[in-house]
């Protein structure tokens, strides 16, 4: 249903688009004539989530701030640490997925959480577009991090509901800065970190008129391995927790499983002799299963960000700027070996003409029971390694501005244009399924053991190494206006009016290139899909401060998609502080969120486009325990290498009937000062997202296969042809809680100066429902229904309360922090049989620095992350057997930081 189209944000837009003109126009008669305007003794500023400049502590909205010089002294090496600590995010970082870090505030969506760059939008990450890869953003450039932790909708427009993360980069930097950060792990393998920046500028914008300043931010971590931490994963614990390997079937193994169609006889020439080590375990019904190895603890990934920032003052009300940035993003994707599954389900066979068939010339053990039958066959090549892909992100964004005032008008005027594009490339292990079922079928191929030269140089042959999987580009190009004045005087100020207009492009084109078919991993078609969008938006913000107590805000936006109409959001807050030691704040919202370009325009393909995240049994061709995968038994005639306990043909992609979201969002808190220098700040917030966009998680899907057996489309024989999970309209989620804030700094003493700072966050419900007036389905302390977002359909969780604490201390030249990360505990996925079931335990981290910065030029901190060498979690919600999701398998490490100013 499309909104009604107003005039008014029509007219309004003109009225600011002349007054920009009208602004530009008599900038040198302003300068000439304007006297100069005398200096506030408190600097205001614009802080995040309104358009009025005011001093910060006047501020009536709940914004964190993070300063640059809390990250060192926290141990944090990257955005993703930076944004993973604070307690109102369940941030992902980068995974298998390739799609680097994204933001995911109050835990409803890494769509509904906006992200900034000086207050104005980046381009999103390619393939998803509706989020921020915020891994492109150089720690070296940043002065503080902002967060909202309420909705800004009539601010920023859509995606604005979760919050609002703002990062603000220096305002001029004068001089030559070299800082290097590593991260050494105590146990061996991988997980290492190594960052390096360098930071310049000149000119001095007060004394000079200008300052000209660039960085350089380059990071890398190595891959860790899961076999790196083997105790994590080892057979005896993931049998404790009912998901071992060998507790179900094999599918694709090496040496191959085999199921002969005409006997119904399923099994593996090695079983009897313990399979093939290191390759592979026995697993039930005479079959052979790949060992864990080959998952990886943490993926590969580097990041290198140039980042520039040029500012010049004309006159002292007017001053330009221009913003570069450009990032490139390598991620390192693994899988266990290529398989011989071929595209909608095609399998390899082999016959007794191979003298590799069980039994035959080459001395493959024989089956029992076969009679010679052509067999299909389930193959792993593990002899060639892990399947490993690259994904390679690049961000560029150009940010000019120009702010100022004319005729007693603030003005800001800017534009942005920003582009992103994201690759993906074969790099080893992949090969062409054709080619691969043709060896085995040929005999060229042997797939119960290692291979001769001729069939070495047959799989060389057939490689796909190098090739590339896919090409996304996206575009975001925005101008805007905004326009600042004070209107009258009130009781307790001055009322101010804000207005302006903005409007941006979003367009994106995604290739799945034709390597696709050929590879057996992929499983889909080549495609094609592009989109765009133009949207244009008026909005207007009034500030009252009707007694020098009471302030009260009003801001209303309207929003014109060109493909979903108009839209209206208005928020009122207020701030009231009878005393100076207590103050009352407060807000209430509406939002409003279209689908992103993938969501409307993506792929949509006949037929299946991948496979499901995690094992299933196919509910009808082997009926078991629904929702517990490696139950089931299959039917007659169905090959349970496929069917069983396999990872099941999906149907993912976009959906050109979904339509926008809408949003309700209330916050009220309080912040008193019972002590001399102690805070106490507690903010309740309620969120209710109305036809929620985004896909059913895999794992509601097969636990209620009876309710959603719709949702399993088969061929005329009956066998699967996908499960369909595309994006959608849901039903509607609901989350609230309490946001508690305290910071205290002990009185001053010989032996330093004492603080203690605490940011946690209470949550009282998060509830879901899968389709529209559906059962409400919570997601507090249990894993949910719904994902994180359209690009992550794996059933999240909300933790009841999550909570950062910082214990630091000063004197001199020296500081040191001792930095806790909590979460409670949680019940656990339990996609296993009942005597499994279990909770997940509560955890925290200890992390711990020093610094000192008695060397000329120089500050220096050491530090020790995860100071207690604490495991992850254990959970049976994956392989792995501990929850990657919250917690880093690294274990202890030693953290090292040197900066020095030339």
């Amino acid at each position: 249903m499309q909104h009604r189209q107003h005039p008014y944000p029509r007219r309004l837009a003109l009225s600011s688009i002349a007054l920009a003109v009208l602004a530009l126009t008599n900038q040198a008669a302003a300068q000439q004539q304007a006297p100069a305007a005398p200096v506030d003794a408190v600097q205001r500023v614009e802080i995040t989530g309104s358009t009025i400049k005011r001093i910060a502590s006047e501020m009536a909205l709940p914004v964190t701030t993070v300063k640059v010089e809390e990250f060192a002294n926290a141990g944090l090496t990257t955005i993703a640490d930076v944004m993973t600590s604070l307690p109102v995010g369940a941030t992902n970082v980068p995974s298998s997925a390739g799609a680097g870090t994204n933001i995911n505030m109050r835990g409803i969506g890494i769509n509904r959480t906006l992200v900034l760059l000086n207050g104005r939008r980046m381009a999103n990450e390619p393939i998803g577009d509706g989020y921020a890869n915020v891994d492109v953003i150089p720690i070296s450039a940043l002065s503080r991090v902002e967060i909202l932790r309420d909705g800004a909708s009539s601010t920023y427009g859509t995606d604005a509901i979760g919050g609002v993360v703002n990062f603000i980069t220096k305002r001029t930097f004068n001089g030559l800065n070299v800082t290097a950060q590593t991260v050494v792990p105590e146990a061996a393998g991988g997980g290492k970190e190594h960052r390096l920046s360098i930071l310049g500028g000149i000119g001095n914008l007060e004394s000079d008129g200008w300052n000209l300043y660039a960085t350089v931010d380059t990071h890398k971590r190595s891959a860790l391995n899961s076999a790196d931490r083997a105790a994590l994963s080892s057979p005896d614990l993931l049998a404790s927790l009912g998901i071992a390997p060998k507790a179900a079937s094999g599918g694709y193994a090496q040496p191959a499983n085999v199921f002969s169609p005409s006997t119904g006889i399923t099994g593996n020439p090695y079983y009897a002799t313990g399979c093939t080590a290191p390759y592979s375990v026995p697993a039930t019904k005479n079959t052979c299963i790949l060992s864990a190895n080959y998952v990886l603890a943490l993926p590969g990934a580097a990041q290198t960000t140039f980042f520039s920032k040029g500012s010049i003052k004309l006159g002292e009300d007017h001053l330009i700027t221009a913003e570069l940035l450009y990032a490139k993003e390598h991620i390192t994707t693994q899988k266990a070996p290529t398989t011989t599954v071929g595209f909608n389900g095609a399998v390899a066979q082999i016959t007794p003409s191979s003298p590799y068939y069980p039994g035959g010339s080459a001395g493959v053990p024989a089956i029992a029971g076969l009679k010679g039958s052509t067999l299909n066959v389930s193959w792993s090549v593990a002899e060639l390694g892990p399947a490993i892909a690259t994904d390679e992100q690049q961000n560029t964004r150009l940010a000019l501005t120009d702010e100022g005032r004319v005729m007693d008008w603030d003005y800001r005027l800017g534009f942005v244009y920003g582009a992103g594009q994201r690759d993906s490339y074969f790099v080893q292990g992949y090969l062409n399924g054709p080619k691969l079922q043709a060896g085995v079928l040929n005999g060229i191929l042997n797939p119960f053991g290692t291979q001769d030269a001729a069939g070495l140089a047959y799989l060389k042959s057939s490689s796909a190494d190098g090739g590339q999987i896919r090409h996304t580009t996206n575009v975001y190009t925005g101008v805007d206006l905004t326009l600042t004045r004070e209107l009258m005087k009130l009781a307790g100020g001055a009322l101010t009016f804000a207005t302006g207009a903005e409007f941006h492009h979003d367009g994106d084109d995604d290739r799945s290139l034709d390597g696709d078919l050929l590879v057996p991993y992929q499983n889909r078609q080549p495609n094609h899909s592009s989109g765009s969008r133009n949207i244009g938006a008026v909005f207007a913000e009034v500030d009252l401060p009707l007694t020098k107590e009471l302030d009260l805000d009003l801001a209303v936006r309207g929003d014109r998609y060109s493909d979903f109409g108009g839209t209206v959001n208005p928020k009122a807050s207020f701030r009231y502080q009878p005393a100076k030691l207590v103050m009352f704040r407060g807000s209430a919202s509406t939002g409003f969120r279209a689908p992103t370009v993938f969501d409307r325009y993506g792929y949509r393909l006949p037929g299946a486009t991948a496979v499901t995240n995690a094992k299933w049994d196919d509910p009808l061709l082997c009926p078991g325990t629904m929702g517990v995968p490696g139950t089931g038994k299959a039917v007659a005639g169905a090959n349970p290498l496929i069917v069983c306990n396999a990872a099941q043909p999906l149907q993912n992609g976009s959906n050109p009937a979904v339509l926008p979201e809408k949003s309700q969002n209330l916050t009220l808190g309080m912040v008193v000062e019972p002590l001399k220098n102690m805070t106490v700040s507690l903010d309740y917030f309620n969120i209710r997202v109305k036809n929620s966009i985004g896909q059913l998680s895999q794992n509601a899907i097969f636990a209620n296969t009876t309710k959603y057996a719709d949702l399993f489309v088969r061929n005329a024989d009956g066998s699967l042809a996908y499960v369909k999970d595309i994006v959608s309209n849901l039903g509607d989620l609901r989350t609230s809680g309490i946001d508690v804030g305290l910071a205290y700094a002990l009185p001053k003493s010989a032996a330093g100066d004492f603080k203690v700072a605490l940011d946690g966050t209470y949550v009282t419900r998060f509830e879901t429902q899968n389709e529209k007036d559906g059962a409400w389905i919570s997601n507090l302390g249990t894993f949910g229904s719904n994902g994180s977002g359209t690009s992550n359909p794996s059933p999240t969780y909300t933790f009841r309360w999550k909570h950062t604490l910082r214990l630091s201390w000063g004197r001199g030249d020296w500081f040191s922090q001792l930095t806790e990360n909590y979460n409670t505990s949680y019940h656990d996925l339990n996609a296993v049989l009942p005597q499994y079931y279990r909770d997940i335990k509560p955890y925290s981290v200890w992390n711990m620095t020093v610094a000192y910065k008695g060397f000329k030029h120089t500050n220096l901190t050491l530090g020790v992350s995860n100071l207690f060498n604490v495991d992850p979690p254990v959970t049976n919600s994956n392989p792995t057997a501990y929850a990657n999701n919250i917690a880093s398998p690294i274990g202890r490490a030693i953290n090292a930081r040197l900066s020095y100013d030339f």
